[in-house]
């Protein structure tokens, strides 16, 4: 079985930086993952 790379808490914790406002891309780059997968 395929580990996952996050936890739930920290996926819930990257969506509501974005919903604060941050920029997608700035995100991305900060927790190590492409702006395609955030928009997954």
């Amino acid at each position: 079985m395929k580990r996952k790379r996050f936890t739930e808490g920290q996926i819930i914790g990257v969506l509501r930086e974005q919903e604060a406002g941050e920029k997608t891309g700035d995100l991305a780059r900060k927790n190590g993952f492409s702006e395609v997968t955030l928009y997954n």
